[in-house]
């Protein structure tokens, strides 16, 4: 007899981690690995065993959301001191990469003084040399770079330490993810697997295409204690199916955040995709991957922050994405590690990096990669584009967190593409300070005034009009404010009317609308049709 096909649930989470902390792209790329395992891991796991009431009392106040505190009870403090006993032997070699490169640092610091480097490279620490270039910038200070593409290949990446916990949500609700690991749970199953097996994409075809159970715990390697729970993950009830896109106008649909899936009836294309789930109530009206095409010709990514690269999302469609659009970056600094590379060594085979004003095409459709300026705390971070899309004469412009910190800069790019028709733009104008995401990779501390000054923040209202002003859209959208219920363990975010970034953006889109532009602040879902003009 047929055995029955069955389906893997809509709201079975694929969480993507790398020793048991949620994975993002600077737990993939060693040289941003090892520099977070020391200086957020360990730090947080030291914080909280010194003091877990205390952990459990920042958790409980909203002001605290987002900060380095662990949302574990205090009476799993063993579990919590044995993962430390485990990071420390499983990783002493990163560990020691990181001390390394603090002794690189301050070495360089108090030896280059401007004259030649050749005699220094003696005194690079044993376990970088051969993966590092030194140099003076313009103005004569020291600095190094990584050979990134040879510490893929070397004992610094080691991709056993990567692996999925399977499990069912009923809710939007999770622990902050930088802050807090994930310690074992009768309801959840940790699946040890390097994220390029492609096992996963088999697995992930079970949503949408019913799959034999047997042979999916075959190529998972599922355990014999494993099985009960696994298969609660699946039932024999088809999901919805999706019903393609046919129609002669360009479909836009927002997911949440700053994810926007385009549509012709030719082409499917998805911006920095962060798709929530379904199966359960939520109390915001959502789409989720079931309204996703079954073939994404191109997926965009806009920088490399944990809340545009989510691997939850991207694992799971890696299997029915064409090709995936990055920022192309090169130089080796640790605060500015490829994506393409990365990308690649996850499984991700089509991948196209793209310059400041380089293009992509198919047929009638233009990808241009437009500069970004801003939100990364002023530090000289080259992995980042905005995107212009032109579907024959349409034009929408999606710019991220971009901080419009010199209007001359749009100008010049407005006179290369013109006006647009719709505009994408974040306002999450206060943003964290510096150290909050890239303080790991610093070696020296760096002064409390000068970090509140050097924030990862987005466009306030007069910095948003001044690109408004220049690119004139006939439809503004501010996105990415992070108020989605399912992205708040990402972004930590939380407004209330009052919160500067909604005054800004709600004077924006005041000010939008009195000029006689559609203007709103996304949230939910949206979904908007426009006329195709076709160019011969």
């Amino acid at each position: 007899m047929d055995k029955k096909k069955v389906y893997l649930k809509p709201n079975v989470v694929f969480e993507p981690l790398v020793d048991r902390w949620y994975a993002w792209s600077h737990l993939i790329s060693p040289a941003t690995a090892a520099m977070n395992i020391v200086g957020r891991h360990l730090e947080i796991i030291e914080s909280y065993m010194a003091a877990p009431e205390l952990h459990a009392e920042a958790i409980g106040n909203p002001k605290l959301l987002g900060g380095p505190f662990m949302d574990i009870p205090e009476s799993r403090i063993e579990d919590v001191k044995k993962l430390k006993q485990e990071t420390e032997e499983k990783r002493s070699n990163m560990i020691a990469f990181r001390n390394a490169v603090a002794e690189l640092d301050k070495m360089l610091n108090e030896e280059a003084k401007g004259y030649g480097l050749e005699s220094l490279y003696e005194r690079v620490p044993d376990i970088l040399k051969g993966y590092v270039e030194l140099y003076y910038d313009r103005y004569g200070n020291p600095g190094f770079r990584f050979f990134e593409s040879l510490l893929y290949n070397s004992e610094f990446y080691d991709d056993s330490a990567q692996s999925l916990a399977l499990w069912i949500t009923n809710n939007d609700h999770r622990p902050f993810c930088l802050s807090t690991p994930r310690l074992d749970d009768e309801n959840i199953l940790h699946l040890e697997t390097p994220f390029a097996n492609k096992a996963i994409d088999e697995l992930a075809k079970m949503k949408r295409n019913g799959g034999d159970l047997d042979e999916i715990k075959k190529l998972l390697n599922i355990k014999p204690e494993q099985e009960a729970l696994f298969e609660t993950f699946f039932s024999e009830e088809a999901h919805p199916t999706y019903q393609k896109y046919d129609g002669d106008k360009i479909r836009m649909r927002y997911f949440g955040h700053a994810c926007i899936l385009i549509e012709t009836k030719e082409i499917s294309i998805l911006v920095d995709p962060l798709i929530s789930y379904y199966g359960y109530h939520s109390d915001v009206e959502h789409f989720s991957d079931a309204d996703l095409p079954d073939f994404i010709d191109y997926v965009i990514i806009t920088h490399n922050h944990q809340d545009h690269i989510l691997f939850e999302t991207l694992l799971p469609l890696r299997h029915k994405i064409g090709k995936l659009i990055v920022p192309k970056t090169r130089g080796g600094k640790l605060e500015d590690p490829e994506l393409g590379l990365m990308f690649k060594k996850i499984g991700f085979e089509d991948v196209v990096e793209l310059d400041e004003m380089g293009t992509v095409d198919y047929e009638d459709i233009t990808v241009t990669g437009v500069p970004f300026t801003g939100e990364h705390s002023d530090m000289n971070i080259n992995c980042k584009l905005c995107y212009l899309v032109q579907i024959g004469e349409f034009k929408l412009m999606f710019l991220a967190d971009s901080r419009i910190m010199e209007a001359k800069l749009y100008e010049h790019i407005h006179k290369q593409v013109g006006d647009i028709d719709v505009m994408f733009l974040g306002m999450e104008c206060d943003g964290a300070p510096l150290t909050w995401l890239y303080g790991p990779l610093l070696t020296s501390k760096l002064p409390r005034d000068q970090d509140n000054t050097r924030r990862l923040s987005g466009s306030d209202c007069q910095r948003g009009m001044s690109v408004v002003d220049i690119f004139n859209p006939s439809e503004v959208y501010v996105y990415a404010m992070g108020q989605e219920p399912w992205i708040e363990f990402i972004t930590s975010t939380s407004y209330t009317a009052e919160s500067n970034p909604i005054i800004q953006s709600d004077r924006m889109v005041k000010i939008c609308q009195e000029q006689g532009k559609t203007a709103e602040r996304l949230y939910g879902e949206k979904e908007l049709l426009y006329e195709r003009e076709m160019v011969f």
